[in-house]
């Protein structure tokens, strides 16, 4: 079995991320990046996917500029097979990455997609969904277990009511949750076997995919400051203030 795994390179979410001065997005200037947590999850899912005997191979991918290199080299270094980076500058939209990654797809041609549900920078999350739509393939979202069995995909899922589990015809896309797994470090000298790993870079236009934006930003701005607390008397001093600012 081959399992793709998509990445996405983001602030590193120990950093408080800062405007531009000019309201036109967020400033990456001297930003520590590393990869999307949610990815993350996905990539060891596959390794352990793998070191259970039921992968042979692991294709990461990533969408992004030259530096997102770094969290491919990440990826390998952890456990992955080979890379591949659409190298593209431009600011992509879920839909626009869903499509790059159904053509990444048709041509490596996973048994099992595995990706983060989310991106921390943007919180769409719709790529996974997009995705499977766009392959007309069953999909797993927030997976918190999952288990290969022949050649289905057994997945246990979180929803609102608590757990839901599914079981999906292979080829199929999942979408991880944060308590699916805890991804491992990789060692120093995985490390370095992961610089001689194969990661081949192409250009955007070569997926033959329109990559136009269909939403424009007007301005990015810092949310409001949290006003302070109030402390009440009793219950009805909590009531009473509820009903004056009209929420009760």
């Amino acid at each position: 079995m081959k399992i793709l795994v998509p990445v996405k390179r983001v602030i590193d979410y120990n950093v408080k991320p800062r405007v531009k001065s000019d309201g036109s997005g967020v400033d990456l200037a001297n930003v520590k990046m590393s990869i999307n947590p949610f990815d993350e999850i996905a990539v060891e899912e596959a390794i352990r996917i793998k070191e259970a005997g039921k992968a042979t191979e692991i294709v990461v991918v990533s969408i992004g500029p030259a530096k997102a290199q770094d969290v491919l080299r990440s990826a390998l270094a952890m456990g992955a097979d080979r890379a591949i980076l659409v190298e593209t500058d431009a600011d992509l939209e879920p839909l626009a990455v869903a499509k790059i990654l159904k053509a990444i797809a048709l041509e490596v041609a996973p048994d099992l997609v595995i990706l983060g549900k989310q991106a921390i920078d943007d919180d769409s999350n719709q790529t996974g969904q997009m995705l499977a739509a766009l392959l007309a393939r069953p999909q797993g979202t927030f997976a918190s277990k999952v288990d290969i069995d022949g050649g289905h995909v057994v997945v246990t899922r979180e929803v609102d009511g608590g757990l839901e589990t599914i079981r999906l015809t292979l080829p199929a896309i999942v979408t991880t949750d944060l308590r699916l797994n805890e991804p491992r470090y990789a060692s120093l000298p995985n490390i370095m076997k992961a610089k001689k790993k194969p990661l081949e870079v192409r250009a955007l236009a070569d997926c033959g995919v329109d990559a136009t934006p269909r939403l424009k930003v007007l301005r990015v701005t810092e949310p409001p400051v949290r006003a302070g607390g109030v402390k009440v008397a009793d219950v009805d001093a909590l009531v009473a203030i509820l009903k004056e600012v009209g929420v009760a």
